[in-house]
Formats: C-alpha cells, structure tokens, sequence
C-alpha cells in the first residue's frame, strides 16, 4: 500500500480543515514547500495535494505554489479541488502533476470525465467524498442522492483507474477510519482504492494495509504529531 502524506492549500499556506468545515480551518505551515521536503526525508514517495480554494471556486488560485511542490519535491504528485474542464485539468498537467482528481465533475458532467480520460488515461483519479453512504459536492456543501456503491461501479465502467474515498465524517476528526467501507469498495471492484478521512494511528495503517488496497492518504495525524510518516510507510510494507 502506498502512503500519501496530504498538503491542503489555501492562500498559499498547507492548512487543514475539520470535517471539511472551512469555518474550521488551522494553518501549519506557511511554507508548503517545506512540508513536501519533510515527507520526502521521511521516505514518502507520493504526495496529495488539495486546492482548498479551486474546490469552492473551480479556479487555480494556487498554481505556481503547485508547479512548484511538484518540481521540487521529487514525488508522484496527484492533485484535487475544482478541476470541472479541460483547460483546467490540462493547465495542471502542464505543471508538472502526475494525477488530476476529479471529483464534483465527476459527478455533473460525464462528458468532461470521458474527455479527461480519453485524453490523460490513468493520469486521471476520481474523489468519492461520502456523507451517510451517499456522493457529496462541491467542496461537501452539497450532497446528492447517488448511492456510493452505485457510483463506484459506473465509475469503473467508465475505466476510471484509481478512487480516491473519503468518509467525511471521519475527516480530520482523528477518531479512527471506516475500514468496513473501504473493505466492501475493495472486494465489489476491482478499481484501485485510496482511503482518505480519518487515518489517525499506524494501528489504521497497518489495517488499511491489511485490506490489500491501493493507498491511504494522511493529513492532520502527520501535523499533529501523532504519526510519523516514516513509520507510516514502513507499516504500509
């Protein structure tokens, strides 16, 4: 399993929000190039990146802080947060990323997702955000009445490569992970399965490891110190 250590950005900064409430926002470190530098040191060789501020407006507000973190820091580099066309998912692929999430347009416009992997193949990965078993948009301020299970599948019809899955309620809430959710995704697809939201412990990482799946992504148990991620990736082994 692979260890993605996660940098959200807002104005430039590595931030975090708490269960996607951007009411609820902690700034670590101004300096997000650092961070990327700290995970490489540690043995990180894949790196999350979150535009907090494209996921609300579907821009680029942060995309020389991006071309930056994805030339210097050496790593796979997969981006998300207001990809909604091409031009976009193209101006990011230009820049140096290696995978483009998409994830409200995933859901509003089939046609942009059928674009987007016809023209970038396996370079494109879909978020599934859920709240209470169902898809959520737009930044999780608005949900929908799609079945997780159901857009999973039309998902990998749709030769999607990779999902990215992330239990909103567990989001930086630091109580554990829903490894009953990412068991069912992994043994009813054969898609590859990035766990997101929660990942709290190496107790998680061992487990999520244990389910055989593709990746877990870990944002606030790195910058709170409760896991270190060289010891992360290790356990991921």
């Amino acid at each position: 399993m692979l260890i993605f250590p996660a940098i959200d950005l807002y104005s430039g900064k590595a931030v975090r929000l708490y269960k996607g409430d951007y009411n609820q926002m902690t700034v670590y470190n101004d300096n997000p190039l650092a961070v990327a530098e700290d995970f490489r040191n540690q043995g990180a060789t894949h790196l999350h990146i979150v535009d907090l501020e494209g996921a609300k407006s579907g821009e680029t507000p942060n995309i020389e802080t991006v071309k930056s973190l994805a030339a210097c820091s050496g790593m796979f580099t997969e981006i998300g947060g207001g990809i909604r066309n091409m031009e976009t998912a193209s101006k990011y692929i230009k820049a140096g990323v290696n995978r483009i999430i998409m994830g409200t347009a995933a859901v509003k416009d089939e046609g942009f997702l059928k674009e987007a992997i016809s023209e970038f193949g396996n370079r494109v990965a879909v978020g599934v955000d859920i709240r209470n078993g169902f898809v959520s948009v737009k930044g999780w301020t608005e949900d929908t009445e799609i079945n997780v299970f159901d857009f999973c599948e039309k998902m990998q019809n749709l030769g999607v490569d990779t999902l990215i899955v992330t239990d909103i309620s567990k989001d930086g809430a630091m109580q554990g992970t829903n490894f009953s959710l990412y068991k069912e995704i992994s043994e009813r697809f054969t898609i590859n399965v990035t766990a997101s939201g929660g990942v709290s412990s190496l107790e998680d990482v061992k487990k999520l490891a244990g389910l055989g799946i593709y990746g877990a992504i870990i944002g606030k148990a790195y910058y709170t110190g409760a896991i270190s991620i060289k010891e992360a990736v290790e356990a991921a082994k």
